[in-house]
């Protein structure tokens, strides 16, 4: 089964009502995670982002925690250990150090890819980025 991490903003994107390109994509690629048709991941730092978003967004704290808590059910956790992370602290190739650790989260778990609508922050990145618009078209090849 095709392993993947879902970027922070992936997750956002599903989540929110705005109008963006990545839209419908990224609600089939949540679907797909949670059908089981590809094992999706979530860095576990995106969590407190997720929280700190939808506070943004003025939601009370009993939906975001339930919020959380629907990530938790189709998504797993992943981390990544202490020298990988001071490894990121030193690592000048990604201008985001978010980014990065997004990266080495992946590395973790073996990820086939990340899936951003950012790929060009990951041009450094040892795990292949893609779109979850590109992403679908690979599941659906």
């Amino acid at each position: 089964m095709m392993n993947i991490l879902v970027d922070t903003n992936v997750i956002i994107t599903y989540r929110t009502e705005r109008d963006d390109k990545y839209k419908e994509s990224s609600i089939q690629v949540m679907k797909m995670c949670a059908d089981k048709i590809i094992e999706g991941y979530v860095a576990f730092h995106s969590m407190s982002i997720i929280w700190y978003s939808s506070g943004r967004m003025k939601q009370p704290e009993e939906i975001r925690r339930e919020w959380l808590d629907r990530v938790c059910k189709v998504l797993t956790t992943a981390s990544a250990k202490h020298e990988a992370v001071v490894e990121a602290v030193h690592n000048t190739e990604f201008r985001d150090f978010e980014d990065n650790l997004q990266d080495i989260c992946a590395q973790s778990i073996n990820a086939d890819y990340i899936v951003t609508v950012n790929t060009k922050d990951y041009e450094h990145s040892k795990v292949k980025a893609v779109t979850p618009i590109e992403l679908v078209q690979i599941v659906n090849a």
